[in-house]
């Protein structure tokens, strides 16, 4: 007869660290290496790895601290002639300049000529958290 606190055993969950999932992903990113294998070798299933995975390649799985410098997707939305053209008319028309920043879903940001420096730095400290 199983006693109540042997049902179960080794059937839990187990949740594990930013640096653990991390140190599995980098295991499954060397060739030749089976993700299922390494999966089992760590008692993870291995579709969660691969979760793991899609994740450490958008960026999202990462320790807090490491999180401090991070790249951006950038998409140029126009073709060169039309940048040359409007870099000529900016230059005619003013001696200052914009800086746009569109961050999907967090934040859109614009600075103008002349903008305070400490209060852009506050801003764009305050995006990283």
């Amino acid at each position: 007869m199983i006693q109540a606190e042997d049902a179960g055993a080794g059937r839990g969950r187990r949740r594990r660290l930013v640096s653990e999932k991390l140190q599995i992903v980098q295991l499954t990113m060397e060739p030749g290496t089976s993700v299922a294998e390494i999966a089992r070798s760590h008692g993870v299933n291995a579709n969660q790895v691969f979760k793991w995975r899609r994740l450490f390649k958008s960026g999202l799985l990462s320790d807090a601290g490491a999180r401090s410098t991070a790249l951006l997707p950038v998409t140029i939305t126009a073709d060169a002639e039309t940048r040359r053209e409007s870099a000529a008319v900016a230059a005619l028309t003013s001696s200052g300049g914009a800086i746009h920043v569109e961050l999907p879903g967090r934040a859109m940001i614009s600075v103008e000529n002349g903008a305070d420096p400490a209060l852009l730095r506050c801003v764009l400290e305050s995006l990283r958290k």
